[in-house]
């Protein structure tokens, strides 16, 4: 039985990703430190003898025996990095470090999450992997952009150092089930808003887009990128091409919650993207993948995840995720 461990493991992502290592036959030992992560997500797979939870943080030194190292510890909204900045960066930068180390004395196969806002503001558009990106490194987003585009630099480092397996992914906007409801990004913003009867907030005039995969489909290619050849090793982007604008987006939710809302502009935030959407040519070549839930539908499974859960069971992990100069379109 192959061991992985996931690192983020409860949160939104990781819990799906363990979901699916178990079903293929892994014994899975999930580390969270809970900040955005979330018991909920993980509470069917307790009491299972292939499952073990752990709470710590991966900035601290950690030892498990594995064959496979998921590492999307990190948080991932605005709302929530901006209230923990530096803790943000050494979660990327010390994660990802002890992640690899762990890799290199185990010999374990190592996955690092990272994302499409190694990109920044881009220049071009839709971004390929060999685009360099537009980041401001002293910005209110610097501590996630930054931090990520920095883990990526240890994971090449590392194997060209001591040829530590390694398989780099940069995501693109990821909605579904298990989201936080106030984590703060526009699906989850919307869709809590709607079915909660109150106007959507929508940031700047509304015409920004962006591409939004279904979390199954995401990880498939996170699996199909794992399992592929030794010496492909990434970044390799991971997304739905499909663009749409923020107005389209509230738009579509409104529709499928099945209640008129009104929209509530707000100021776009500061280095905040006006588009995003990724190149997949790389995954469709290497892979296989691409994706295959339509938009609409995933809405409506995360529409009726949405209405399934209590919110008061969901307090936002930071104070700021609620106020608009925290959060962003995407």
């Amino acid at each position: 039985m192959p061991r992985s461990l996931v690192t983020g493991g409860a949160g939104f992502l990781g819990s799906h990703l363990c979901d699916s290592l178990l079903a293929s036959g892994h014994e899975v030992i999930c580390l969270d430190n809970l900040f955005t992560g979330h018991r909920d997500n993980v509470k069917h797979l307790q009491g299972r003898k292939d499952f073990t939870f752990v709470e710590a943080d991966v900035v601290e030194p950690f030892d498990f025996e594995v064959d496979f190292i998921w590492n999307l510890a990190c948080p991932a909204a605005p709302g929530h990095y901006r209230y923990k900045p530096v803790s943000t960066t050494m979660t990327s930068v010390m994660g990802t470090l002890n992640c690899l180390e762990l890799g290199r004395r185990t010999g374990a196969r190592v996955f690092h999450a990272s994302t499409s806002e190694v990109y920044g503001d881009p220049e071009v558009h839709p971004q390929p992997e060999s685009y360099r990106g537009c980041v401001n490194p002293i910005g209110p987003r610097a501590c996630y952009d930054e931090g990520k585009r920095c883990a990526e630099t240890l994971c090449f480092d590392h194997r060209r150092m001591h040829g530590t397996s390694i398989k780099v992914v940069r995501i693109f906007n990821t909605y579904g089930p298990r989201m936080h409801p106030y984590d703060g990004r526009v699906v989850s913003n919307f869709i809590r808003q709607a079915v909660c009867g109150e106007p959507l907030t929508i940031y700047g005039d509304g015409m920004q887009t962006r591409s939004f995969c279904y979390v199954s489909d995401l990880i498939d290619g996170f699996r199909r990128l794992m399992d592929s050849r030794e010496d492909f090793t990434g970044p390799m982007n991971l997304g739905n091409p499909g663009e749409f604008t923020m107005i389209e987006l509230a738009r579509l939710v409104e529709r499928h919650a099945g209640r008129h809302v009104t929209l509530e502009h707000r100021a776009l935030p500061k280095d905040d993207p006006t588009r995003r959407q990724p190149d997949i040519a790389l995954a469709k070549k290497e892979l296989g993948w691409q994706p295959t839930v339509p938009l609409a539908e995933g809405i409506v499974r995360t529409i009726e995840w949405f209405r399934s859960i209590n919110l008061a069971d969901y307090p936002p992990p930071s104070p700021y995720v609620m106020q608009p100069e925290a959060q962003k379109a995407g």
